[in-house]
Order: C-alpha cells, then sequence, then structure tokens
C-alpha cells in the first residue's frame, strides 16, 4: 500500500521537527519544507545570532533534521510574496493607527495559501505543521480544537483556516504538550531539541517594530501627546512607536500613570487617560472567518480572545449587515486594540474569527 504523502513545514524548530519525526513513525511519506519568507536587506547579517524562524540559521536548523530524519527537504522562496502579503499590509495598518498580528496574516495567506497551493502540486495528501492545535471530523464538517497545553494552544492564530485546508492538515502536537514535545525530542535525540523558542516578529528579530516601520517607510510620524479633553501634554517623534494600553515611553509628568487611549493617525496625534479610560465593553469585527458554520445568522453566546495571550471572556456576537458582527462583553475588557484579531470559540472548539475594527 502507498504511503500518504506529507508536507511538512519544518521552521527549524523543536515543535515542527518533533511533528516530522512523528508523522515519519506513524507511517507518512514525510517530504520536509522550510519556507523562505522576506527580510530586510542586510539583515541577515545583522542579526545572525539572534535566530528566529526564517532567518538563514533557521534553514540550515531545518535542513540538519532532515538530513537526521532522512527525509527530503526544500526551501520555498516565499519572499516576494511574504512582502507583499504580510509586511505591506502590517507596515500600512501600523500607519493607519491600528496594531496588526503579522502571525495571523501569514497563516492565512503564506501557509494556508501558498503552502497548501504548493502542497497539491506536489501532489501531497496533508500539509502538518508544529502549531499545537486540533482537527477532527462530525457531523459533515471539518472542526478546529483548541492544543491540550492550554499555556502552549496556538488555535487562535490559526482561524482563518478554511474547510478545504482542514481536510488537509494535520497537526501532530495537539495532544500533546511543551514539555513532553522537548522530552520525545531529546529521547530521539533531535538536533534542536534544546533549541529555545522563537518569540519575535519573524522579519523584526530585535522586536524595535517603530524602528522598522521607519527604515521601511520614512517618513515624519512626530506630533502631540495629548489628553483625552484635547490638552496638549508633549510631544512623541513617531506615532508608529505605540499602542493602544502602552504606558513607557511617554515622557509626562501627571499626577497619575498614563496610557495610550488612541492612535489618531491623520492628526499623528496620540491620545492619553488614565487606566480607568482604558476598559469598554463592545466592539466591531470585520474580515470574518468562521469554520464551525458557514455563517453567523443570529446573535449567539460564545468566549472570545482579544490577543494572543488574554483568556477567554463570554460575549454575544450580533451579525451585522455589512458582513461583519458587533461584540458584547459580559465585562469591560481592558486595551481593546483595532487591527488585532479576535477569536471565538465554544469549550475548546474555535467557532471563527475575525479583525477588530473598532471599538465601541
Amino acid at each position: 500500500m502507498k504511503k500518504q504523502r506529507v508536507l511538512m513545514a519544518m521552521s527549524g524548530g523543536v515543535d515542527s521537527s518533533l511533528a516530522a519525526c512523528l508523522l515519519q513513525e506513524q507511517g507518512y511519506a514525510v517530504i520536509g519544507v522550510t519556507i523562505r519568507n522576506w527580510t530586510p536587506p542586510g539583515w541577515e547579517e545583522l542579526t545572525a545570532d539572534l535566530g528566529g524562524c526564517c532567518s538563514l540559521s533557521a534553514v540550515e536548523d531545518a535542513r540538519r533534521v532532515a538530513f537526521q530524519l532522512q527525509i527530503p527537504f526544500y526551501v520555498l522562496n516565499f519572499a516576494e510574496s511574504f512582502e507583499n502579503e504580510v509586511v505591506k499590509p502590517f507596515v500600512a495598518a501600523y500607519l493607519a493607527g491600528e496594531t496588526p498580528n503579522p502571525c495571523v496574516l501569514c497563516n492565512k495567506t503564506m501557509r494556508f495559501g501558498l503552502l497548501y497551493q504548493k502542497a497539491r502540486e506536489l501532489q501531497a495528501d496533508f500539509v502538518a505543521t508544529g502549531h499545537y492545535a486540533r482537527v477532527c471530523y462530525a457531523a459533515g464538517r471539518y472542526h478546529l480544537l483548541k492544543g491540550i497545553d492550554v499555556q502552549k494552544d496556538q488555535s487562535y492564530m490559526l482561524y482563518s483556516a478554511t474547510q478545504q485546508a482542514l481536510a488537509m492538515t494535520l497537526y501532530p502536537l495537539g495532544t500533546y504538550n511543551k514539555q513532553q514535545t522537548r522530552q520525545m525530542a531529546r529521547e530521539r535525540g533531535l538536533a534542536v531539541a534544546e533549541k529555545p523558542d522563537s518569540q519575535d516578529i519573524c522579519f523584526i528579530p530585535d522586536g524595535n517594530i517603530g524602528g522598522f516601520l521607519t527604515a521601511y517607510r520614512p517618513g515624519n510620524y512626530a506630533g502631540e501627546i495629548v489628553y483625552r479633553d484635547g490638552r496638549i501634554l508633549g510631544r512623541h517623534t513617531g506615532y508608529q512607536q505605540f499602542t493602544i494600553g502602552q504606558r513607557k515611553g511617554l515622557g509626562l509628568a501627571w499626577p497619575q500613570p498614563l496610557y495610550v487611549l488612541k492612535i489618531d493617525a491623520v492628526s499623528k496625534r496620540v491620545i492619553v487617560a488614565e487606566k480607568e479610560f482604558l476598559y469598554s465593553r463592545s466592539l466591531l469585527a470585520d474580515q470574518l472567518n468562521w469554520i464551525a458554520f458557514d455563517a453567523l445568522q443570529e446573535p449567539l453566546q460564545a468566549s472570545a480572545k482579544i490577543r494572543y495571550a488574554a483568556k477567554p471572556v463570554d460575549v454575544l456576537i450580533k451579525p451585522s449587515p455589512d458582513g461583519g458582527c458587533l461584540v458584547e462583553f459580559r465585562e469591560e475588557q481592558q486595551s481593546i486594540t483595532p487591527g488585532q484579531a479576535i477569536v471565538f470559540y465554544k469549550g475548546d472548539e474555535l467557532l471563527g474569527g475575525g479583525r477588530i475594527r473598532q471599538i465601541i
């Protein structure tokens, strides 16, 4: 019987490396691939020690593991598409006063898009990644579930998956926790068993988003720091350096700590206020993708995460005539941030998600 072929996305980290090993042990014909994304000119030389997913060092780590497992290995150069589909929208959103999540966009366009297209070209039966999430099939539909490890669950990043994509998706680590993953990698002698996890945006490994934006699209982004009632308190060197809820870097003298309340990209103003004004009870979301059903037809009680590291909270989701939705929280939420993803759950199942468009 012919083995089923799996295109395994290998980032050079311990998660995807172990996932490749487990699939091989389960009898799949595994093909290792690493996506070569865009990085700023000269970035590899300047940040060689930082590593990070999709860097040259990560490619070499993935190649080493593939050689160790004796599986075919290829590098897919998605650099041009990555810049056009991830980097440019990321920059545009920031300069519009939003705080986008590039990993969500990368999963939508690069992984669920180009990678699955490549898998079909190679006649692969499945695509696999090292994400901590699960896929199941029930009642004529594919469902996306949280990973067993609550601390490591990555389903939030995957809400843009389609039924077509989930039909050919494998997440071998979804039923394990991170400690088990490292232990299994050690037991198998994988070369990257002790490699630390990558935390930063892959094309900004030093974490300096403001510096990156200024270098990528030079311009005058300086403006005023304004209190919520219109009083001018000071000036800033670039509004793109701030995000809602930020406290550090304001350089203001005030009786109480001040936080970024809003960013007005048109006037280049950063509006600040005390912490109590950061709380909101509702928002509008758009660019929705539903996994558990085709479309939201009527109000739905669920839970939601307004950022990757947030805890799920109770919400009421109401469909809007424009295809978006109004989300009402049972309790006020702090620092809801336009541009971030809001993802909806029922227990362990991810129902769908979208982009936070506006705070109400």
